[in-house]
């Protein structure tokens, strides 16, 4: 028999090197920048990233928040949309669904509460509240059960750029849905954080491989500052 496939592919590498590897592919064809782009920063609320006070946070990037203030304030600058999601959940979490059922614990999810300390944005967060849209989510995707979607048609944008975390969750469910509602996608790697570095460089090398292009953080810079 002649196989045209892959079998699945067992090696030593690392995710982190896979994604090394795949990233230093000069062949591989981008989906690029459009005309307008929507920065869209996912759930930087202080259950996530404040490592310091909960259980639940994580960080990558050190930098990570300073990137996302920098490329949010070059967007608002050239009359594009900025876009920030947060994960809060009813007093009952009868809005949490099946997702809120794995556990019950002071830490998990479906107890991030409307007005908590958790609910609430990292105050390293530079959000411009007259202009910036703010929506509060409940599953993965900021587009679901969002406004997310009619906002981005109604402001004309081709390019969505996803930041936040997790990278192997909601960034990764809000890149997929922005492919598939047939938005380019481009996922700044200095702007995302996860856990541990396995699912994070998984997650951004299937992201590269299929759904957004996965960029530094200063492509999007450099676009930015040449319109």
């Amino acid at each position: 028999m002649t196989i045209v496939g892959t079998r699945m592919i067992r090696d030593d590498r690392t995710a982190r090197q896979i994604f090394e590897d795949v990233m230093a592919n000069p062949a591989r064809t981008k989906f690029g920048f459009g005309e307008k782009l929507a920065i869209v920063n996912v759930d930087f609320q202080n259950a996530y990233t404040r490592i310091d006070e909960f259980k639940t946070a994580y960080e990558t990037d050190p930098r990570q928040i300073e990137h996302v203030n920098r490329i949010s304030a070059l967007a608002r600058a050239k009359g594009m949309p900025v876009i920030w999601t947060h994960v809060a959940y009813a007093e009952d979490a009868g809005d949490a669904g099946v997702w809120g059922t794995r556990t019950n614990t002071p830490d998990s999810l479906q107890n991030i509460k409307y007005g908590s300390r958790r609910h609430a944005f990292d105050e390293r967060c530079e959000i411009d509240t007259a202009v910036d849209a703010i929506y509060t989510k409940r599953m993965p995707s900021a587009f679901f059960e969002t406004p997310l979607a009619s906002y981005l048609v109604w402001h004309k944008v081709d390019t969505v750029i996803v930041t936040g975390g997790s990278t192997s969750g909601c960034v990764r469910a809000t890149a997929v849905d922005s492919l598939s509602r047939g938005y380019r996608t481009i996922v700044p790697i200095e702007t995302c954080a996860d856990k541990h570095e396995s699912y994070h460089f998984a997650n951004l090398t299937d992201l590269q491989l299929k759904y957004a292009d996965v960029e530094p953080v200063q492509a999007v810079v450099d676009w930015l500052e040449g319109r």
